[in-house]
């Protein structure tokens, strides 16, 4: 008896190692799974809330030290409209029975009702559309958020609803925007106005301006200036391309006939935004962090926007593999999120860049503007099949540069494309 005991002891001491192996091979994550539990855990708080009209109740807010005197609520919109730009692509995936599916099935329900709430002057949770100037930026980004998944987020809202978004949208011309990125947000919410209504009912001049405007501020190699002058930030990530592209494409999708050759320009724009793409791929070290730089650090992964875009558009430069940029981008989002406070108790994103930094904020900080970082999230756009996900990790280029490994020379990218007014 003694020695079966012995044995069945024996037998147990070498099956426990077998079986916290095993336990551990099932917990491994794919790297689209990481992805998509870092995208609902920075959602769902806000979005199901939001749809049940209890978000301006219930979100635990945070505003920068020097904050101004602007009107406060403002967070609201920030954290809806930032969230949405960046999830929107992952949303607009079909349906499907998987637990990610369920999710986002989930998801896109709560958006759609927050879509309503957040125009409906009855609700808890009706934004403070005009009450700031503030209200152009974060209105761009719910537009944004529309053109990027058009169908599946626009389309199926009610026609009151829809209405009332114009509505707003249109009263947003009295605010008149800084010499800066700003002239992006206008020409947004003006081309969506074009796409989504007709013609008729946007203002061109908006658009034009804004296009030449940009077009002026272009300093090379995918770098813009922020206005006349140019800083060393990441505006180019934040606002410049992807607004940029996405405006000129909204004049394409409207048929819109004016002076300005948009083919051209989104041509154009398109390859200074792959110039970018493989800067901001340089930009990542080995050991998944990049440079902290300019105003606007607590926006985060959102410095990253223009890479996560090209990989969405499946439009990367030749020199940047999938497999590079999604393990690229996977590092940095495991150094951000894997050990630092970046959530409060109640589970919404503090400031900080890597964790709660509160002394990192600027004037017009607060922690809905953090949701900026959710544009990093827009690959999720590609289905669980793409060569995105598919495709073996591959070394980035720093890694492979400090690795001792062969890695593609960095060259200066003149533009090739010209335009001219058509009359």
């Amino acid at each position: 008896m003694k020695r079966m005991i012995l044995l069945m002891a024996a037998l147990a001491v070498l099956l426990v190692p077998a079986e916290a192996a095993k336990k551990a091979k099932k917990a491994v994550q794919t790297d689209r799974e990481y992805w998509t539990e870092q995208a609902y855990k920075m959602a769902q708080p806000v979005l199901e809330n939001m749809a049940k009209g209890e978000l301006q109740k219930n979100m635990k807010t945070e505003f920068s030290p020097s904050f101004d005197n602007r009107n406060r609520k403002v967070v609201y919109m920030e954290t809806f409209g930032r969230l949405m730009a960046g999830i929107a692509p992952w949303l607009a995936l079909p349906d499907d029975e998987t637990a990610e599916g369920q999710q986002r099935k989930q998801l896109r329900e709560w958006a759609l009702a927050s879509y309503k709430n957040s125009v409906d002057p009855q609700s808890p949770d009706y934004l403070v559309w005009g009450a700031s100037g503030q209200n152009l930026v974060d209105a761009a980004y719910i537009a944004e958020s529309f053109i990027r998944a058009y169908d599946q987020l626009w389309v199926p809202l009610d026609q009151t609803t829809k209405d009332r978004y114009i509505t707003e949208f249109k009263k947003l011309r009295s605010i008149e925007p800084p010499y800066t990125n700003w002239f992006l947000f206008s020409s947004i919410i003006e081309s969506f106005i074009a796409k989504a209504v007709g013609l008729r009912e946007y203002d061109d001049f908006r658009v034009m301006m804004t296009i030449r405007k940009v077009e002026e501020w272009y300093i090379g190699d995918g770098w813009y200036a922020d206005g006349p002058v140019f800083a060393f930030d990441y505006y180019s990530s934040y606002v410049f391309h992807a607004m940029y592209l996405e405006t000129l494409q909204n004049m394409l999708d409207a048929k819109a006939n004016t002076r300005l050759e948009y083919q051209k320009y989104y041509d154009r724009a398109l390859k200074r935004a792959q110039k970018f793409s493989i800067i901001l791929e340089r930009f990542i070290s080995p050991e998944g962090t990049f440079p902290v730089i300019g105003r606007s650090t607590p926006y985060r992964l959102a410095a990253m926007q223009p890479l996560a875009l090209m990989a969405w558009y499946q439009k990367l430069p030749k020199d940047l593999t999938n497999g590079q940029v999604r393990a690229a981008l996977t590092a940095v989002m495991h150094r951000m999120f894997d050990y630092q406070q970046n959530y409060n108790d109640a589970g919404y994103l503090t400031i900080g860049f890597c964790g709660h930094q509160p002394e990192t904020a600027d004037w017009y900080t607060n922690n809905g503007s953090l949701y900026m970082t959710s544009l990093a999230f827009m690959p999720l756009g590609l289905p669980a099949d793409h060569a995105f996900w598919t495709t073996p990790s591959e070394p980035w280029t720093q890694v492979k540069a400090w690795g001792g490994q062969p890695f593609p020379k960095d060259h200066r990218w003149a533009d090739d494309i010209q335009t001219r007014d058509r009359w």
